[in-house]
């Protein structure tokens, strides 16, 4: 229940639409209850067989003769108008009775109409939230989670609360207000007979809580399941290539089945459970009703303290508790299914962010003198991977690193980027500490090309604007041209709207990360972080990226992560490293000269 009133604090920005929802309720609520109450007069003509006598105007003698004077006022007013024709009469209080429930009913619009605003308001932040979240969130968050779970918790679970949970904001006013209204209505008419339901509603309110305990661990294992569901296709996707070069397809059919055998198991216990609710709710409902029968018929036919038109509309009074009740009881079990997918969707939102930028953090707009890794050392988990690694980068050189797999190289582009933050020692840009910095004011001042050239499925215009969304076309063009992409963009159907597909499959590895340079050249930052941008290409791609890449680095601070020889032979500095620190470093002919580690990577001609 405590996640139901977490998400009811979203509801706080559509006030008005709840309060025109609880305005339009009270009335539903009211005019639903006198529509009954109005069968009363009706049922007197019947009954004195179509007779309509002469009474006097009654007078109200306080509220324990207050049934009898709602009954004589409103006989009285037919009899007035009706002028003793019991047609009239007839006439008269039918056109109440649908005058009321027309009311009731336009008012149960109203009060929908407002509800679909509020509820779908909440989704919608709900889900923007949760998205926002996950994007701000480090990268050490997702190196825990699967993509495919953090998915069905945007998706399914928030879902499962548009259908389960957030209905029953609909009932918080409505049926109770109902049941209120419905109850006054009925101990106005018979206290007796109101106080016997007040025992019985409770016991059967008790049985159905007890049959809904277990719901919202059933609707845990069975959103758990789908998310489980989500990663296998995600990951299948992904790695179709390799699934089928492999022969892999019956190995990830199987894992694909059991996962979906075991939500199949899941999915039925939990609909089972949820469909006893209803006939259930239904079945205590009919049995309360035939008790008020048995018993009321005794007030009627031997205490003659109840009159028989009374008691008929005493008992459509009755049957009206029961159609909130009901709804109020399916609501308690929407509400259990809906806490499981509450709590997974809060889980993201509560996840504490440890690179929250700091109150009054620093905006930097440009970069003056130098970068200085001061004594750092990191650890992903236990082992460290970089250890008392001290490094100055003057504005306007070119540093590369080399090592081995496992060295530390890429955790340096990392921790520039603040992607993870350092364990020990500072990072600092002009002597800033860049944990000081405002990230976004940080990663502005940095250009990334990294291994996997990332692209989204969208024109090679908006790929490009990524960094910098006023750019015009010229300046797209320029940039392509720098990154030596224009030859091949120029020739497609579209030029610069062409869409490349999903990930950028319509285009080669080449083009792609040629494509990459160009969105970092558009940006013009600075700083440029070269991840072992040319490691995944063959030799012709590898030759054009690589002229695309010297255009990029003229007049800027590069730091470039090296895989191959031809990348790095140019820099002012490298750097090389093993097993988290620096071993060596020099000019290229200063480190081949010394014929120590540099060496042994330049004869391999791999630095991986």
């Amino acid at each position: 229940m405590n996640q139901f009133f977490n998400i009811l604090r979203y509801a706080k920005p559509y006030k008005k639409y709840a309060l025109g929802h609880i305005l339009s309720n009270i009335l539903y609520a009211l005019f639903g209850a006198l529509s009954f109450v109005a069968l009363i007069p009706m049922l007197d003509i019947l009954f004195e067989k179509n007779q309509v006598k002469p009474i006097a105007k009654p007078v109200y003698e306080g509220i324990n003769s207050l049934k009898d004077f709602y009954k004589d006022y409103l006989a009285y007013q037919v009899n007035l108008y009706a002028e003793n024709d019991p047609q009239k009469a007839l006439l008269l209080v039918v056109s109440l009775i649908i005058s009321l429930f027309l009311l009731k009913n336009i008012f149960g619009y109203l009060a929908n109409y407002f509800m679909v605003f509020l509820r779908n308001g909440v989704v919608r932040d709900l889900r923007n939230r949760v998205y926002k979240k996950t994007v701000e969130l480090p990268l050490s968050f997702f190196s825990e989670q699967k993509k495919g779970d953090i998915m069905s918790r945007v998706t399914n679970d928030i879902s499962t609360l548009q259908y389960s949970m957030l209905p029953v904001l609909e009932l918080i006013a409505r049926e109770p207000l109902t049941i209120i209204f419905t109850l006054i209505m009925m101990m106005i008419i018979s206290l007796k007979l109101t106080i016997f339901v007040f025992i019985f509603i409770p016991l059967s309110g008790l049985i159905i809580s007890r049959i809904g305990k277990s719901l919202k661990r059933k609707s845990d294992r069975v959103q758990k399941e789908q998310g489980t569901i989500l990663s296998i296709l995600e990951e299948t996707l992904t790695g179709l290539r390799i699934i089928k070069g492999f022969n892999a397809q019956e190995k990830f059919n199987d894992k694909f089945e059991e996962s979906s055998t075991r939500s199949y198991h899941f999915s039925n216990k939990l609909f089972n459970r949820q469909n006893l609710a209803s006939p259930t709710s239904e079945f205590l409902g009919i049995l309360v009703i035939s008790i008020l029968l048995w018993y009321g018929g005794q007030l009627v036919l031997v205490d003659n303290s109840l009159d028989g038109s009374s008691f008929i509309a005493y008992m459509g009074l009755a049957y009206n508790i029961m159609v909130p009740a009901k709804a109020i009881s399916r609501g308690l079990y929407n509400i259990k299914q809906g806490d499981a997918a509450a709590e997974r969707i809060q889980e993201i939102i509560d996840t504490p962010n440890p690179l929250k930028d700091k109150e009054n953090a620093i905006i930097k707009t440009g970069f003056d003198s130098e970068i200085v890794f001061d004594n750092i050392s990191f650890k992903y988990e236990k082992e460290y991977v970089l250890k008392n690694f001290s490094l100055t980068i003057p504005k306007g050189k070119t540093v590369a690193l080399v090592g081995q797999s496992g060295s530390g190289k890429s955790t340096i582009a990392n921790l520039i980027t603040r992607f993870y933050d350092v364990n020990e020692g500072s990072i600092l840009i002009d002597g800033i500490n860049i944990k000081d910095l405002a990230t976004k004011s940080l990663r502005q001042q940095l250009g990334i090309v990294t291994q996997d050239a990332i692209l989204f499925n969208d024109s090679i215009k908006n790929n490009l604007k990524l960094g910098k969304d006023n750019a015009t076309d010229e300046e797209v063009i320029e940039a392509l041209k720098i990154a030596n992409a224009w030859e091949f963009v120029k020739v497609l159907p579209n030029g610069i709207e062409t869409n490349i597909g999903d990930s950028g499959n319509k285009i080669s590895g080449g083009q792609k990360q040629r494509l990459s340079i160009a969105r970092a050249v558009l940006k013009s930052p600075p700083i440029m972080v070269l991840d072992e941008a040319t490691s995944a290409l063959d030799t012709e791609s590898e030759r054009l990226v690589q002229v695309a890449l010297e255009n990029m680095m003229k007049n800027r601070t590069s730091i470039v992560i090296a895989h191959r020889l031809s990348t790095i032979q140019n820099a002012d500095e490298i750097i090389v490293l093993n097993k988290g620190e620096i071993v060596e470093k020099g000019k290229h002919a200063e480190l081949i000269a010394k014929k120590g580690v540099y060496q042994k990577l330049v004869e391999m001609q791999s630095f991986e």
